[in-house]
């Protein structure tokens, strides 16, 4: 349950199925709460389709024991976990949060407080399932340091023969069975830290600062001024109904959870999961790989708020391209193939081969996010310096590769695909595939275009004639060669021609393409699939309809602590941030009406009738920091911050009617 502040959840017991009880995780380092094992980015364990995250020991899967009434808190403000007993002479706090500015720090603490005049000892018990060894790493104790125990080791097995094993250093504070309040004392906070990093000097360093922020007084402090830091820039509130708003705060903390802080040289990022860095232990939770959810479904609201991390989302692209291009090699093709399932080298680590061989539409899904970027920023360095470009030119390469002739129809077709429609496989022309192939090529010729260098007479060729199937009878985009009207579709796919490909057409056929799928996509299907529909809906200006569809979306969000699942039944994946991320994509391009265009940033806005207001603080776009809300009488729009070096490109607001308002600082 949920008191007035939408963005703190409490409960007086947790959930029976601990795999929703709530994760604490930062960009290099995540666990779920009470859990024995952590987990550290980019470190697998396993060869090829048995690559899973490798399991580190975690000293804080710690839990207080003392007679009393015990009550649990996620505070998304604060991003903070803790866990409360209520004795009737005591209380006992446990605070556990991974610290959000120094990435390779978890930490925990624990106070006890006398209430009452007594001067007896207070003592709670400290349960700890803390075993330091690991299925998947072959760990080594080493020299104490600053009276913490050291444990290092590397992966058990590569990912590839003869690739790189990484290597886990860990440090943490040894937990006591019990801790002691002493009879003349009133109160007491026990610091507990763990420091996990690749190598002896960074988890020493990062140990080192955590320990001289706690003797301070200020290792919590540092770690909510920058979670709040964050969570200031990245603003989204709404007035309306209760369940909306914690819904919302529940998908920034667990999303904002999973990037990069800002201006962090903690280096290179390793991706965001479907379940995140707390999950992904071989058999859960797709073993960590990182799939299109990343660069489709929680991309977009990152760029929007956080274009810093989008980068570094890019940047994990971009360090993958050579496992992509050996893909294409395997497959006969040119240029690169982004792997169905990735993990640290780019390589398919897809245990089942038919996701790998077939479901390629992920190759243009990261296109488009490097497109995305590009529109909003303008960042020509990623393409000209930091291999941007390089991986721009081998998707366009490997689509035209892996398209082939028809004389019959006189066009391109892409054949032998699956779908986003998993319930499809060996289809001919993929609508979504096809228009995501078409959308690649356009966007190479454009960059190719901006950095003065030729444009391939084939990228544009190709562009022009591949099929993109369409029924000119009944005015709507057949799935693929052959589909048949009242198919079952397992999730949103078509769909996604309008948002986000932004693929011309009418909208008397986006609409028809709404009608079209919505009766027959599997209501058990994963949950990100709603939110494709509310954000069509809203663009026709049926907000009612988009509702009806965002409510679905409820039925994955579990309590007390929103931890979202994949299929409303439970299965799948856990804490799914692809549904979230296809949640706040409602609230951030549905509610708002925003498109990313090539020259602008489109806005037109649409409520259900619950929502009154909505603001949105910190939208990225040229350089600048736009402040929008928007009520039903009226939009705000405010430049609040323009970046001096390199200088923000100057704004202005055009109305449909022409009228044209520059937008300066404040």
């Amino acid at each position: 349950m949920a008191d007035g502040d939408p963005g703190v959840f409490r409960a007086t017991a947790l959930p029976g199925d601990p795999r929703l009880w709530p994760t604490v995780t930062n960009a290099f380092v995540g666990t779920r709460v009470f859990r024995d094992i952590l987990h550290a980015a980019g470190v697998y364990s396993g060869a090829a389709g048995d690559t899973h995250r490798a399991d580190v020991p975690s000293p804080l899967g710690l839990r207080m024991a003392a007679p009393g009434a015990e009550s649990f808190t996620l505070d998304t403000w604060t991003g903070t976990f803790s866990h409360t007993i209520q004795s009737p002479g005591f209380t006992a706090t446990h605070q556990l949060y991974a610290h959000h500015s120094l990435v390779h720090l978890m930490a925990s603490s624990i106070t006890i407080r006398r209430l009452d005049g007594s001067t007896h000892p207070i003592t709670v018990q400290l349960q700890s399932l803390f075993v330091p060894q690991s299925q998947d790493l072959d760990l080594i104790p080493g020299p104490d340091f600053q009276g913490a125990h050291y444990l290092y080791g590397r992966t058990l097995v590569p990912e590839v023969e003869g690739g790189p094993r990484p290597a886990v250093h860990m440090l943490w504070t040894p937990i006591p069975p019990r801790l002691t309040l002493g009879g003349q004392e009133r109160e007491r906070r026990w610091d507990l830290l763990a420091a996990v990093a690749s190598s002896e000097e960074e988890a020493k360093r990062s140990y080192d600062a955590g320990l001289a922020l706690a003797a301070a007084g200020s290792l919590h402090r540092s770690h909510v001024h920058a979670w709040a830091e964050l969570r200031r820039g990245c603003s989204v509130e709404l007035d309306g109904p209760p369940a909306l708003r914690q819904a919302l705060h529940g998908c920034l903390y667990y999303l904002l959870s999973a990037i990069p802080p800002r201006d962090s040289p903690a280096g290179p990022f390793h991706g965001i999961s479907p379940g995140g860095l707390s999950n992904g232990t071989r058999g859960e939770d797709y073993w960590g790989h990182v799939f299109w959810d990343q660069d489709t479904w929680i991309f977009p609201s990152i760029l929007l708020l956080h274009p810093g991390a989008a980068r570094a989302i890019l940047l994990y692209r971009i360090s993958t391209l050579e496992g992509a291009r050996r893909n294409a090699r395997e497959q006969g093709c040119e240029g690169a193939k982004f792997p169905w399932e990735s993990a640290a080298t780019g390589r398919e680590v897809c245990p089942e081969e038919i996701y790998g061989a077939q479901e390629i539409h992920v190759t243009g899904d990261v296109l488009v996010a490097f497109e995305q970027y590009y529109c909003t920023t303008q960042d020509l360095k990623l393409f000209r310096e930091d291999g941007g470009w390089e991986l721009v030119e081998a998707v366009a390469r490997y689509w035209c590769s892996r398209m082939v002739w028809s004389e019959e129809e006189q066009l391109y077709h892409i054949r032998g695909v699956m779908p986003p429609d998993e319930y499809h496989s060996h289809v001919d022309n993929s609508a979504f595939t096809n228009a995501v192939a078409r959308r690649s090529l356009n966007f190479a010729s454009d960059m190719a275009r901006e950095l003065l260098l030729p444009v391939p007479e084939e990228w544009e060729d190709r562009a022009r004639k591949i099929k993109v199937p369409f029924d000119e009878e009944r005015k709507y985009h057949p799935e693929y060669d052959g589909y048949s009207p009242g198919e079952l579709v397992k999730q949103a796919d078509v769909v996604l021609l309008g948002f986000p490909l932004m693929h011309p057409m009418s909208a008397e056929v986006r609409r028809n393409d709404l009608e079209m799928y919505e009766p027959v996509t599997d209501p058990a299907g994963p949950a990100m699939t709603w939110s494709m529909f509310a954000v069509g809906w809203l663009e026709l200006k049926e907000p009612q309809r988009a509702w009806n569809q965002l409510e679905k979306c409820f039925s994955n969000i579990t309590e007390p602590f929103k931890v979202w699942v994949e299929n409303s039944d439970g299965s799948g994946a856990v804490n799914f941030l692809t549904g979230m991320g296809g949640f706040l994509q409602v609230i951030l391009f549905g509610f708002t009406g925003f498109r990313i265009m090539r020259s602008s940033l489109l806005f037109n806005p649409t409520f259900p009738d619950d929502i009154t207001k909505l603001k949105v603080s910190g939208v990225c776009y040229l350089g600048n920091k736009l402040e929008f809300t928007i009520t039903r009488e009226e939009i705000r729009v405010e430049v609040t911050e323009t970046s001096r070096d390199p200088p923000a490109s100057p704004l202005e607001a055009v109305l449909e009617s022409g009228q044209r308002f520059p937008l300066r600082e404040g």
